[in-house]
This record gives structure tokens, C-alpha cells and sequence, in this order.
């Protein structure tokens, strides 16, 4: 089905601030802000005065005088994602979630039974409205990419087919920023070299990107902007990394705080490396600080569980907003908190003078390199729970009483932020 537009793309619009206004029916039509220290959503209404999401909300409340600051309600939004993609899993089995509002589906095989792909996502488009009292946007395409930019060209809450006959003439004349990977770094770059739409790096070539880009980043964009993207739709996508990043605002932070927001972090992401798979659902992707989250773009993606990591990454961003990655792979796979955290902790040392000199709004933590548990190869002594006792005594009261049970004594009295709801892995 590659040569047909049989792929769905379907983007639930403003996903938070949508579900308030379907909640609260004084809110619809009016512009409504999710989040008080910065913007975790923003309604159409809002986002017309130039309101966006990780936007301060300062600045937000600057921009529309008129907004209304909604508190966030992450079991709303967690339900009404499990509602959505039930929707999704009726309209067809191939079904590939990408964040708890958004999932790409492959519907090549049901013409006979239920018609076009543009006429599948129209009913898809209808029964999400009615049954989920949600607008959605989507995009049909040939490609994964292609149909992935159609559904934000169509919004907010349309629908929109990429002929294959007429590819070029859709994406040609988009910005670079359109396609995938391309941030404001290699945005800049670009520019930099007179590259400024799509149709500019098709043009460039493959050699002079990668001599701009680097090899791995210059061929994928050149794939990209000459129409090839072979991924399928992937029914079991796994993540590759979990992480969890928090704003720390612009105060100064001592060196004791700042230990404890990574302890507290590692607590957490180790324990979602451990957990049967299914089995948390509720916990959350991303730990959003009330006084200045960082909103990533894909805050939502597939749980993990009975995964370990080799790969701890630590990310820092500066008070000139500069960031930093470190990374320190370790020699096996675990999901050992105090060993994780003891790398963790190497990392963070090591980033101290020059967060001394320069200050700190953000502090995130990665694992990465994940595999599952039960392909770890033992070491001596031959047992695969020799060290975890104390892992998994804190998961089991933390599981049966909730996860503010029990803590580090370092954080008590201190605020942990908001839990963003993530999508399970499979389902």
C-alpha cells in the first residue's frame, strides 16, 4: 500500500486546554490558559494573541490580558486519552501512539470494508467529536512524515489528503522547520547558508548537507525532502530512552537542592524501569515543575517497565537558557536506583562549576540505551536480585499506598511538580 495515502496522522488540538473547555462549558469560545508558572496548553483562542505552550506565563498573561489560567488536571487528560485511542484501536488494529494526543494509523487494508482512507478519517474525525466531545485534526499521506505535516497544516480541527501525485507541490514550499529533526540549531544553520524551505534542501544536495549537517542528519533530511520515508506504521513502538526534566526557575539553587531534585528524579525513573509492563499506566512521562516546566514536544510517550539502562544522560540548562548533555554509560545494563544514581550524581559534580558561574533554570535526566530485563545477562554471584532488596520493598509500599508514600527525607516539604500522564506501551 507504500504507492497509496493510506496513513492517518490524527493530532488531538490543544489536548489539555480542550478537554477544560469540553469540561467546563463557560470556557468554550474564550481564551484559556493550563498552567501558572508557564504554559502547559493553550487554546485556540489564546493562541491567536500569540500565547504558546512552555511560554512563561508572565509573559503569557502579558500577551492576552483576557485569559483565563486554568489549574492542570492530569486524570482528566489521562481519561480522555484512553477514551480517544480506544477510538482509534476500533477504526483499525495497526495503530502506533506517539504521545498521549497523537498516533499515526494504517488503514490500507479496509477499503473494502470501510472505505477510503479519506473517508475512514472523516468518521474517525466525527466519533472522536461525539464520543469524546474533542476536536481532532488529521492528515492522510502516502508517508508517515508527509501525513504528520498534513494534520498540523490542517488544524485546528480539519482534515486534509496529500495526493502521492502532488507530494512535491505540498512540501516543497514549506519551511524547514517542517521537517523532521530540525530544530532551531539546524534551522539556524540552514538559514545561515541561504536554506529556507523544503524545496532549498532538496536542491542543496546530499554531500553539502551532510558536510553542514553531519552525516547522520544530512541524509535523513535529504531522504525527507526528496519524499523518501520507508518507516511503517510500528504497532509496537517501544521507547528507546525515558527521561524527566524540571524548571528551576531563576533563583540561585544550592548545591544540596539541586541533589536532592536528582535524587528524586533517579527515585522515580528507576522505579518506571522496574515496573511490570502494564502496569503503569498512571505514572507519569515527565515531571513538570508548577513554577516553570519544560514542555517537551513528545512529553508523552509509551511507558516502560521490566526495561534496564546502560545510558544515563543529564541535561542542563543554563541562566543564559545555553544547555549542556553529559552522558555516562555504564559497564551493565541496570535498573539499580543507587547505581544509577551514583552516575547521575558523577554527572551533576562535574556540571557544578559551570553552573556556579553561570547559573541554572533547568536540571533533566535521560536513561537511555534500554533493553528488558530479562535479556540481561547475569554476573557473579549468579542471581538477578542480589543488591535491588531495598528497590523493590520502596516499589511495593509505593505501588499499594501511592508514590508520595514514602521519600527521601532530603525532600521532604518540598514541592515534586505536576506528573504529565504518559501513553502505555501497548495495550
Amino acid at each position: 500500500m507504500r504507492g497509496l495515502a493510506t496513513i492517518l496522522h490524527a493530532d488531538l488540538d490543544s489536548f489539555y486546554a480542550s478537554v477544560e473547555q469540553r469540561d467546563d462549558p463557560r470556557l468554550r469560545g474564550r481564551p484559556v490558559v493550563v498552567g501558572g508558572g508557564v504554559v502547559l496548553a493553550a487554546s485556540y483562542e489564546a493562541k491567536a494573541h500569540g500565547v504558546r505552550t512552555a511560554m512563561n506565563g508572565r509573559q503569557a498573561r502579558a500577551l492576552c490580558p483576557q485569559a483565563i489560567v486554568v489549574p492542570p488536571r492530569m486524570a482528566a487528560y489521562s481519561e480522555a486519552s484512553r477514551r480517544v485511542f480506544a477510538l482509534f484501536r476500533d477504526t483499525t488494529p495497526e495503530v502506533e501512539g506517539l504521545s498521549i494526543d497523537e498516533a499515526f494509523l494504517e488503514v490500507g487494508g479496509l477499503a473494502r470494508i470501510a472505505g477510503t482512507p479519506r473517508e475512514i478519517a472523516a468518521r474517525l474525525r466525527e466519533r472522536v467529536a461525539r464520543e469524546a466531545g474533542l476536536p481532532i485534526s488529521v492528515g492522510v499521506a502516502r508517508t508517515k512524515f508527509l501525513a504528520k505535516v498534513a494534520s498540523g497544516a490542517s488544524k485546528p480541527d480539519g482534515l486534509l489528503v496529500v495526493d502521492p501525485a502532488r507530494e512535491r507541490e505540498f512540501l516543497h514550499p514549506l519551511p524547514v522547520r517542517s521537517l523532521w529533526g530540525v530544530g532551531a540549531v539546524t534551522a539556524g544553520r540552514l538559514h545561515e547558508v541561504g536554506v529556507r524551505t523544503v524545496a532549498d534542501v532538496a536542491a542543496l544536495g546530499e554531500a553539502a548537507l551532510v558536510s553542514y549537517l553531519g552525516p547522520a542528519a544530512g541524509r535523513h533530511l535529504h531522504a525527507l525532502a526528496h519524499l523518501r520515508d520507508s518507516c511503517p506504521v510500528d504497532t509496537h513502538r517501544t521507547r528507546r530512552s525515558i527521561g524527566s526534566q524540571r524548571a528551576l526557575g531563576r533563583h540561585p539553587r544550592t548545591d544540596t537542592e539541586l541533589d536532592g531534585i536528582l535524587a528524586s528524579t533517579v527515585d522515580r525513573l528507576a522505579r518506571r524501569l522496574r515496573a511490570p509492563r502494564g502496569s503503569d499506566r498512571d505514572e507519569p512521562d515527565e515531571t513538570v515543575d508548577i513554577d516553570g516546566p519544560s514542555v517537551p514536544r513528545d512529553a508523552g510517550g509509551a511507558a516502560t517497565g521490566g526495561r534496564v539502562c546502560r545510558t544515563v544522560v543529564l541535561r542542563v540548562r543554563f541562566g543564559d537558557y545555553a544547555r549542556i548533555t553529559r552522558s555516562h554509560t555504564l559497564p551493565v545494563a541496570t535498573a539499580h536506583t543507587p547505581t544509577i544514581l551514583s552516575a547521575a550524581r558523577r554527572l551533576l559534580s562535574d556540571a557544578l562549576p559551570e553552573i556556579h558561574a553561570r547559573g541554572i533554570t533547568l536540571l533533566g535526566l535521560s536513561l537511555t540505551n534500554l533493553d528488558r530485563d530479562d535479556a540481561l545477562q547475569l554476573e557473579l554471584p549468579l542471581d538477578a536480585h542480589t543488591g535491588p532488596a531495598l528497590d523493590t520493598a520502596l516499589d511495593a509500599v509505593r505501588s499499594r499506598f501511592g508514590s508520595a508514600s514514602v521519600g527521601r527525607a532530603s525532600r521532604l516539604g518540598h514541592d515534586e511538580g505536576l506528573q504529565v500522564p504518559l501513553l502505555p506501551e501497548h495495550e
